[in-house]
Formats: structure tokens, sequence, C-alpha cells
């Protein structure tokens, strides 16, 4: 077998590996964890909200409710330019530190940028910003997912261990976001292809036992598979 052979076989096999993993990776995305019905409440109690668009997705969640009170667990007044008394609601989201800190907009990436996020395992950041209303943006869905108690509680520990500590216990901020109003924090685990910001959203899901795809790596999975049980979706956030 001459080398143009060797190479064209190479080059067949290559792509049709690529194709495949893209394939399994749909599939994965496609397919529902549980196919049994939701554990998500009926009664909107206790209530988080996820919001995404096409790449990215947050978590929304009371600043305090009986079962929880971020303010004994991050410095609220450290966040963003707003007075903390006014925050209702802190958004999270999870990402490669690199491109979340220095990319203010997806006009800004670059091509080089997001295929280091993808290929490799990158030091990840956690976006926090204090918000006084549940933000409705055209651009985005937005789904409340109630919880129990129990789950609600497993939830904000999940948030909270996101959180890269000191010795001391304290949380490491970064910088200051783009809009002045919010923080970058040094976040545990590592950004890569099979580990997103929205595998993180999906991971905190499936700690509070609600329904995510087999693989959360893409946005719009994971809002797939979120029942509005709180009305928010269509613009009411019943509260």
């Amino acid at each position: 077998m001459n080398d143009r052979a060797v190479w064209q076989r190479v080059g067949l096999y290559g792509m049709c590996l690529g194709l495949g993993t893209v394939a399994l990776l749909t599939i994965a995305a496609l397919t529902p964890r549980q196919w049994y019905a939701s554990s998500q409440q009926a009664d909107c109690k206790f209530r988080v909200y996820v919001s995404g668009d096409l790449m990215h997705t947050n978590f929304f969640v009371p600043v305090r409710t009986e079962a929880f009170d971020w303010s004994q667990h991050l410095d609220l007044a450290a966040i963003g330019k707003q007075a903390p008394a006014d925050y209702r609601y802190l958004q999270f989201g999870w990402g490669d530190r690199i491109f979340y800190v220095e990319t203010p907009s997806w006009e800004h990436v670059s091509f080089a940028s997001a295929v280091r996020s993808l290929v490799l395992q990158n030091p990840a950041a956690l976006f926090v910003k204090g918000q006084t209303t549940l933000p409705h943006s055209p651009n985005e869905a937005l789904r409340c997912v109630s919880l129990s108690e129990g789950n609600y509680v497993k939830l904000m520990h999940f948030l909270k261990a996101s959180f890269q500590t000191d010795q001391q216990g304290n949380v490491q901020r970064i910088s200051s976001g783009q809009d002045g109003d919010s923080s970058f924090y040094n976040a545990t685990g590592y950004y890569s292809l099979l580990r997103t910001c929205n595998s993180w959203t999906a991971d905190g899901l499936r700690t509070a036992d609600v329904n995510t795809p087999v693989w959360g790596g893409l946005a719009p999975a994971v809002l797939r598979q979120l029942k509005d049980t709180c009305g928010c979706g269509e613009g009411g956030s019943r509260e």
C-alpha cells in the first residue's frame, strides 16, 4: 500500500470517528436521564430559575429563603455596584476562566480561544451577579423549576461547593465583570468539550433530582428537559 492510500485511509477513519462522536453526543443530548415523572414540585414554594440561549445557561436563585441564606455564605457587597440590600436574586454561571474573564461578549470570541476552550482542560471560573428582578431577555429562554425543600438545599450546596476556596475557607474573587456590576470567582473543576458551562448546570439540576439529558453539554438540550412548573417561561414569574 502506497503512502497516498495510507493517508486516504487515515483520513477516512478520522472522518468516521468524528462523525460517530458527533452522532453519539447528539443522541446523548436528546436523551433524558429520567423516563419517569419529574420530581419537580407543583406548589412553587422553593423555586430556582434557569435561563439560556443557544450557547450558555445560568442559574438564578433567591438571595434568601427560609431554607438557605446566601448572605451567610457570600459577601454580597463585593459582587457589584448595587447595594446588596436591593438584590433579590443571584445569577450563577460557570465556564472557562480565561474565556469568561477576557471575553466581553460573543462578538469578541476568536477562533483560537474557542478551540483552546474545547480542546484543552481549562481552569474554571464562576460568574456571579446580583439581580433586583428576574431578567426576561427576548433572546433567552427562562424556566422556573420548583423543588422540594430538601432538593432546593442540595442545589444551593452544589452552587456553594462550586466556589474554590483558600485554606481559611474564603472564596477567591478574581475580578469585576465587564458590566462592573458582577464578579468572577475561582471555581472548582475544569472546562472542556466534555464538561461545558451547560454540563455544570445539568450537574446542579441532577443534584436536585431534576431531569437532564444524558449529555448536558448544549444549552438547548438542558432547557428542553425542564418543565416550566411555575409559569415564568412565558414572561410571568408568579411571584
